[in-house]
């Protein structure tokens, strides 16, 4: 017989705003706003006092001033938040044996067969308080049968609380909440849903599974799963890649500045593009230039979390003037990304505008759905995809 599944979501609380009030106990139980500036900002976190003004991330800043003009405003720190985030994986790294972080404050674990030598509720509850203890941060956590349904749980259970939906109960547990409240169903979803009278989850359970993929096609068993408490998708161990590359060799020798400077563009894009695909951000980069004679440099620099070309860009042609003294010709030049760690590139545009976060969110979307490089800046379209650059063999 095959053992229960046993899954834990953890999620640290208003993350951000949690770890400026550790360094300044007097923003406790104020309205707090992370972000960029109060002008053409965007909010990346807000504390639960702001919450109920209506507020929530990724909402401009100006709109978030005006529905609370008290609200303190702080720019971030990006190395704050990182090392708390390394702080509480190492806690649960060294706690339980199979865990998987999807962001920098949200994790999985799976405790499936643990039952026949602990108590999972009470592991679950003595790890939060461990967490509590070591970090001083606010934590909470759901445990259920499935991913799906444990993340639902501790959004029931916020802030700093706890949630067990038993075996057999998860039906009941969701079918009060909103359809809004099911992970990863989209706002257009939800609205083909209000078309049909269903609002609730508990109106989706009682719908027949050949309605739903009429309506949505293979979406609709998605649908139709989740909203029934099923979910089969396994806790993928948490990962130690720390570097990401690409580099391409010349079928000529280029000593032309622009010509180098189109295909590291063009290079930069495509890894900012698969660090946000993969939800991770980056605090290092580096070139890689080999000459005609073989002779191979490389130069890299510090800089803070993010994954997103508009900086890693400008990072990377200052590297390449470091390297290279515009008269050698080069045989082969590459683009290195690494100290990655997971994170939504969002939260790494606190200098950032609306209008960028959408640009990169439009960007993002349609690369996602018609494949990489459908829409690029255009100093990277002269590269393309291997096969139609003239200057890079196959």
């Amino acid at each position: 017989m095959e053992a229960k599944r046993c899954i834990v979501h953890i999620d640290l609380d208003s993350f951000f705003v949690s770890v400026e009030r550790k360094f300044n106990p007097d923003l406790i139980g104020k309205p707090v706003l992370i972000g960029g500036s109060a002008d053409r900002g965007v909010v990346a976190s807000c504390s639960y006092e702001a919450r109920k003004f209506g507020i929530h991330s990724a909402m401009p800043m100006k709109q978030a001033m005006k529905l609370c003009p008290h609200a303190t405003i702080i720019r971030g720190s990006h190395g704050r938040y990182s090392e708390a985030s390394r702080e509480v994986t190492q806690i649960i790294h060294d706690s339980v044996p199979l865990y998987q972080k999807t962001s920098i404050d949200e994790f999985y674990i799976d405790l499936t067969g643990m039952d026949r030598f602990h108590d999972c509720y009470q592991l679950a509850t003595d790890l939060r308080q461990r967490i509590i203890r070591e970090t001083g941060l606010p934590i909470s956590f759901g445990m259920a049968s499935c991913k799906t349904v444990a993340k639902m749980a501790t959004n029931a259970a916020k802030p700093n609380g706890q949630l067990l939906i038993e075996h057999g109960k998860e039906k009941e547990f969701m079918a009060p909440l909103s359809i809004r409240k099911i992970p990863m169903l989209g706002e257009k979803t939800c609205q083909k849903l209000y078309q049909f009278g269903i609002e609730k989850i508990g109106d989706l359970q009682r719908v027949e599974l050949k309605f739903l993929e009429t309506v949505f096609g293979k979406h609709g068993r998605y649908i139709w799963e989740r909203a029934n408490g099923i979910d089969e998708s396994e806790i993928v161990p948490h990962s130690d890649r720390k570097s990401i590359s690409t580099e391409n060799t010349f079928e000529a020798d280029v000593n032309d500045a622009k010509t180098l400077e189109t295909v590291l563009v063009s290079m930069t894009e495509e890894l900012a593009y698969k660090l946000r695909k993969e939800n991770k951000v980056a605090s290092c980069l580096a070139i890689k230039i080999r000459f005609a004679n073989f002779e191979t440099h490389t130069v890299q620099e510090k800089i803070a979390l993010t994954a997103a070309e508009h900086i890693l860009i400008p990072g990377i042609k200052n590297l390449l003037k470091k390297a290279w003294n515009g008269h050698r010709p080069i045989r082969l030049i590459g683009v290195k990304l690494s100290n990655l760690c997971p994170g939504s590139y969002q939260i790494n545009l606190f200098e950032d505008n609306e209008e960028r976060i959408k640009l990169y969110q439009a960007m993002d979307k349609i690369n996602f759905k018609f494949g990489d490089k459908t829409v690029c800046r255009a100093a990277g379209m002269a590269i393309g995809t291997r096969n139609f650059n003239p200057f890079l063999k196959d």
